[in-house]
Order: C-alpha cells, then structure tokens, then sequence
C-alpha cells in the first residue's frame, strides 16, 4: 500500500479488525520510510462492475460516488452514518449478485430510491429531485401526491375461501 504522505510503498499493517457487519476489514498502517499513520479498509468485490451512464457512456463502478451521492440526500437528518454504509453495501451486493458486470444508471438509481424510501422520506424525496431532475416546485407537488397515495393504500384482508 502506498503511502498517501510520503508515496513510499514500504508500509506495515500494524492493526486488523473486521467493521460491526463483518463486511469489511479494517487496517492500521504505518509507513517504514516517514512513520505516517494511516488506516485503509478492505471489502469484498465479487465483480468489476461498470455503468452504463444515460448517454450510452460507460464508466467503472465507485462505490464511493455512490456512498457521496446518499451521504448528500441524507445530510442534517436523523440517520446513522452506519446505516447509510449498510445501505449502500446492500445495494453493491445486489449488483454485484444480478449476475451482470454491467449496470445502467437507471438501475442503480432506482435502486437507491428503494432503499431510501424504507430508511428516511425526506433523503428519498431529495434523491428523487436529483435523479428524476425536477425542475420546478409542481414536480415535487406531483411527487409528493404519489408517495402520500402509495403511503396510504390500504391493505386488503386476506379473502377467506368459502
């Protein structure tokens, strides 16, 4: 690993541990050449993905735009930065296990959008301003009027056969 103050590639783990979920390691480092220290983390990556952008361009897949791009949709509210790492491994997993190496960007949006709903309204409504590109207030208007009416579709009892 090179070292991110001095670019010398002698460096020396000094400390493991897997993260809370077990889905990533962490490691302490320490440079032999400057004595900086520094940790870097390690995750499975079952395959290299690549996106497949709106305009037909393709682009590897980072993890850490994505994580960035929730991180923005959920600033000042109530949610844990550990959720929002869980979410975004959940829906690296999911692509990753879809069997494909490429991926469109509708997809991965639409993705995040689900997730996002379940874990707080206010990120999902402004992901959802991004990635649909409202342009004015009657697109939120119109985007609010569906999620109240999916929220309050009532659920059917189970029929009961005769």
């Amino acid at each position: 690993m090179r070292c991110p103050s001095c670019a010398s590639l002698d460096t020396q783990v000094k400390d493991s541990r897997p993260t809370e979920d077990s889905a990533v390691i962490r490691r302490r480092r320490v440079c032999l050449a400057c004595n900086f220290r520094f940790t870097t983390f390690e995750r499975v990556q079952l395959r290299e993905l690549v996106v497949i952008k709106r305009n037909g361009r393709r682009a590897p897949f980072d993890r850490d735009k994505l994580l960035r791009s929730v991180q923005i949709s959920l600033r000042k509210r109530p949610v844990e930065p550990e959720r929002i790492e869980q979410m975004v491994s959940r829906i690296v997993r999911e692509m990753e296990s879809q069997g494909e190496s490429e991926v469109s960007s509708e997809t991965i949006g639409e993705m995040v959008m689900e997730h996002l709903r379940e874990l707080d309204d206010v990120g999902y409504v402004r992901f959802a301003s991004v990635y649909r590109n409202f342009r004015e207030a009657k697109d939120f208007e119109t985007f609010l009027d569906k999620l109240s009416e999916d929220d309050e579709k009532p659920v059917e009892p189970p029929k009961l056969l005769k």
